[in-house]
C-alpha cells in the first residue's frame, strides 16, 4: 500500500480533567496521522497545544487543563504539511471563539474559499478546515445561532467530513450526509466521547455506544442532544475497512478484523495457490493473509519483519525516498522463506513500486516463487474524499491487465479480490459504500455541486 492517510479527530466532555484521555485517545489513532498532533481544552478560555511530529513527541512536558476538549492527528490531503495546518485550529470572531479539528475533504473549498474571500473573508491556512470553520462562523453571525450556522454550512459543504468543534463547555460532533468517514459515540460514567476509530475509546476505558449518523450534529455539554441536516446516499468508505483502520475497530457496526479475516478467505476461494506458506506484507496484510491460511490449510508465517520505529512509506514525499523507505522498513527472514513457495497478502496496489522491491527482496533471500494475493480490486479512479489518490496516472491499474500488472511487479502470479467479493466481505449494503476508486461512481454528482451561497 502506498497512498496517504487521512486524520482522526477525538473529543471529550467530563466532570474531570481530560488532557489524558486526549493524549491516549490520539495515540490509539496515530496510523491515521503522523505528521502533526493538536489539542484543544477549555476552562475559562479555549487553552492550544499543537505542532508538527507524533503524539508522543508534540505533547512531551505539556499539559492543558480543563474538563472537555477535542484533539487531531493529521496526514494532509488539502494543505501543505506545515505548522500553520495542523489541528485544532481556533477561531475568533465577534460572537466568541470555537476550536475545530477535521477528517475528510471537501471536493468544493476552492469554490467556497472564493465565495467567502468576495465577503471579506481572509485565511491563515491552506486547508478545507478553516474554510468549514470561517462558513460555520458566518452563518452563526447571520443566524444568530451556532447549531443554526453549523446546519447551514452543511447545506454548502460537499465532500467528507467527520468533524469535532469545541464551542465553550461543549463538544460537537458533526457526520456528512454521506458519512463517508468514521465517527463514534462512547462513554463511561459520566465521561462522553466521540472519536474516529472505537479503537480510541477502548483505550481509555469507554464503551463503544453508536455511530454518530450520516448528517448528524451530535452536541454533548449539559446533555446530550441531536440535531439534522439534509440525507444524502450513504457512502462509507470501503478503504477504512480495507486498510485505513485498525483491525480492532469497529465502525458502522462492522469488525475490520472480521472483513479483513473474510476477504483473506474468500481470496483463496477464488485464487488459490499452490505453496508452502502464507506471508503478509505488514502490518495492513495480516490479518487478511491469517483468513487465507486458515481457508487454504497453507500455513502461515512471518516472512517479512517490519521496522515499526520507521514511519510508513508513503509519508516520504518523493518516489526516490519511498523506494529507500521500503529496504529500511521491512526485512525478509531468510530462515523462513529461503526455497520455499510463498502466497504474498497485501490489501491493494497502488503504483505498484512498493510490492514489487518487496518481491525482490524476497527472491533475493531465496523464496523459490512469490504469488502476490491483493485483497482490494484493483484501484483505477482517483478519490476526492481524503485520499491522496487523485490523478488517474498513479495506477498502475488504470493501463494494465492483471496479468501485465503480476509481469510488472515480478509475481509468479496476481489475483485480486472482486468488488462483488469486497462487499460480500464487507458484509454492507452495495449502495451503502463508495467503491468510486474502484468504478468511477462517485456519490456526489456535478449537480449536486451547484451552491447558492
Amino acid at each position: 500500500m502506498e497512498v496517504k492517510e487521512k486524520c482522526a479527530v477525538f473529543g471529550i466532555y467530563s466532570d474531570k480533567p481530560v488532557f489524558d484521555q486526549i493524549y491516549y485517545g490520539l495515540y490509539a489513532m496515530q496510523h491515521r496521522g503522523q505528521e502533526s498532533a493538536g489539542i484543544a481544552t477549555y476552562t475559562d478560555k479555549i487553552n492550544l497545544h499543537r505542532d508538527m511530529g507524533l503524539v508522543s513527541e508534540v505533547f512531551k512536558g505539556k499539559y492543558l487543563d480543563g474538563n472537555v476538549g477535542i484533539g487531531h492527528v493529521r496526514y494532509s490531503t488539502t494543505g501543505e504539511s506545515e505548522v500553520e495546518n495542523s489541528q485544532p485550529i481556533v477561531i475568533n470572531y465577534a460572537k466568541g471563539s470555537f476550536a475545530i479539528a477535521h477528517n475528510g475533504n471537501l471536493v468544493n473549498s476552492s469554490e467556497l474559499k472564493s465565495i467567502m474571500e468576495r465577503r471579506g473573508g481572509v485565511f491563515t491556512t491552506t486547508t478545507d478546515t478553516e474554510i468549514i470553520a470561517q462558513l460555520i462562523a458566518q452563518e452563526h453571525l447571520r443566524t444568530g445561532n451556532f447549531i443554526e450556522g453549523i446546519k447551514n454550512a452543511m447545506n454548502h459543504f460537499r465532500g467528507s467530513y467527520s468533524i469535532t468543534i469545541l464551542k465553550d463547555d461543549q463538544i460537537i460532533a458533526v457526520r456528512d450526509p454521506w458519512a463517508f468517514r468514521p465517527l463514534v459515540f462512547g462513554r463511561s460514567d459520566d465521561t462522553f466521547v466521540v472519536a474516529s476509530e472505537s479503537c480510541a475509546l477502548d483505550a481509555i476505558g469507554a464503551e463503544l455506544i453508536r455511530d454518530v449518523k450520516a448528517g448528524e450534529i451530535l452536541v454533548i455539554g449539559n446533555g446530550m442532544k441531536s440535531y439534522w441536516t439534509r440525507k444524502e446516499r450513504i457512502s462509507h468508505c470501503m478503504f477504512e475497512y480495507v486498510y485505513f483502520s485498525r483491525p480492532d475497530t469497529i465502525i458502522d457496526g462492522v469488525s475490520i478484523y472480521k472483513v479483513r479475516e473474510n476477504l483473506g478467505g474468500i481470496l483463496y476461494r477464488k485464487a488459490p495457490a499452490d505453496a508452502d506458506m502464507v506471508i503478509a506484507v505488514p502490518d495492513s496484510g495480516i490479518t487478511a493473509a491469517i483468513g487465507y491460511s486458515r481457508a487454504s490449510g497453507i500455513p502461515y508465517g512471518e516472512g517479512l519483519i517490519k521496522n515499526r520505529y520507521f514511519g510508513r512509506t508513503f509519508i516520504l514525499p518523493e518516489q526516490k525516498d519511498r523506494e529507500k523507505g521500503v529496504m529500511i522498513k521491512l526485512n525478509p527472514i531468510k530462515s523462513e522463506i529461503n526455497d520455499k513457495r510463498l502466497v504474498l497478502v497485501d490489501d491493494s496496489i497502488v503504483r505498484g513500486t512498493t510490492i514489487k522491491r518487496i518481491i525482490k527482496l524476497l527472491r533475493d533471500f531465496g523464496a523459490s516463487e512469490v504469488h502476490v494475493r491483493i485483497t482490494c480490486p484493483p484501484i483505477r479512479h482517483p478519490c476526492y474524499y481524503g485520499i491522496d489518490m487523485q490523478t488517474y496516472k498513479e495506477f498502475i491499474a488504470q493501463e494494465k491487465s492483471v496479468e501485465e500488472i503480476g509481469k510488472e511487479i515480478g509475481a509468479d502470479s496476481l489475483a485480486y479480490n472482486s468488488l462483488d467479493s469486497l462487499i460480500e466481505a464487507i458484509g454492507l449494503p452495495r449502495e451503502k459504500l463508495c467503491l468510486s476508486c474502484l468504478n468511477g461512481d462517485y456519490a456526489i454528482k456535478e449537480e449536486q455541486m451547484k451552491l447558492n451561497v
